[in-house]
């Protein structure tokens, strides 16, 4: 869990949380909580209090340094719900998760700046935009106005059409340039703590999957810690044949593998394991 500490101790792996600074020297694990009816792996499972209580505290109990919480089904094919659903759904959450929890680090995890601010008011601490600030053009001065860590991830398309035939001439190098040049407008905005998100399975075919995974550390280069989100999805399931609920031990392993490539942070479903696998990264490293 994250600790205060005095301003003067930031840095560039550290990242200042409202208040509440998160240290990234050691990678850190980020539990995916989805509050929606239609994820692809977990929807339907959390929209009750008591089962989103529950959850929460169970993922900070296996050491989750950070809760994301999303309300916007993200997934392929995914239809974009109105403004107003996706708050009814997710502001009473983070409340309810704040008055539970409130030394909890949350992200939420939203391409819209209003949803976001409401939010933040209600204690949520990062900003995770899927969309890298282009459903939005607020969103940028929004989290530079509200001073919170903004996760800037990269997807082709929409959630709606990402999958249909995703096309680069190069994907890291594609992938690369998107970030400099996002980066550079955000820093222009007055945000200061930016964390990178490639966005695999995000308008990638399964080889430009791995190519980024391979090249990870590439990444390095923006200065800025680098998310992985590997977690039970396709680029897993294609590989080895299965569906999501069998997926854990290739997240297991393809998650290793982003800590060996350069990530700082593991976005996932099943928090205890891969807490275990930064442990074990640390006795390699």
């Amino acid at each position: 869990m994250a600790q205060k500490y005095p301003s003067i101790l930031t840095s560039a792996r550290v990242i200042n949380c409202r208040g509440k600074l998160l240290d990234l020297s050691v990678p850190a694990v980020m539990g995916i909580l989805n509050v929606t009816p239609d994820s692809f792996y977990d929807g339907g499972k959390f929209t009750e209090e008591k089962a989103i209580i529950k959850q929460v505290g169970k993922m900070l109990t296996n050491r989750a340094s950070i809760i994301d919480v999303g309300a916007q089904s993200t997934r392929p094919g995914a239809k974009i719900i109105s403004e107003k659903t996706e708050k009814s759904r997710l502001i009473r959450v983070v409340d309810a998760i704040m008055n539970k929890y409130p030394d909890a680090i949350l992200s939420v995890d939203t391409f819209r700046a209003s949803v976001a601010i409401s939010a933040i008011e209600k204690g949520a601490s990062i900003i995770n935009d899927v969309t890298g600030g282009n459903f939005d053009k607020d969103m940028f001065k929004t989290a530079g106005k509200l001073q919170v860590p903004y996760i800037l991830m990269h997807m082709q398309g929409t959630p709606e059409t990402m999958q249909k035939d995703p096309q680069y001439k190069d994907v890291v190098s594609e992938v690369a340039a998107f970030f400099l040049n996002k980066i550079s407008k955000l820093k222009k905005a007055g945000v200061t703590d930016i964390i990178i998100d490639p966005g695999f399975g995000f308008g990638k075919t399964v080889e430009h999957n791995y190519r980024l995974l391979k090249s990870l550390n590439t990444l390095k280069m923006t200065g800025c810690p680098i998310l992985a989100g590997i977690s039970r999805k396709s680029m897993i399931c294609k590989v080895l044949k299965i569906n999501p609920d069998k997926a854990l031990n290739g997240t297991t392993a393809l998650n290793m593998a982003a800590l060996m490539n350069g990530a700082s942070i593991l976005r996932v479903h099943d928090v205890k394991e891969a807490a275990e696998v930064v442990k074990l990264y640390q006795e390699i490293g």
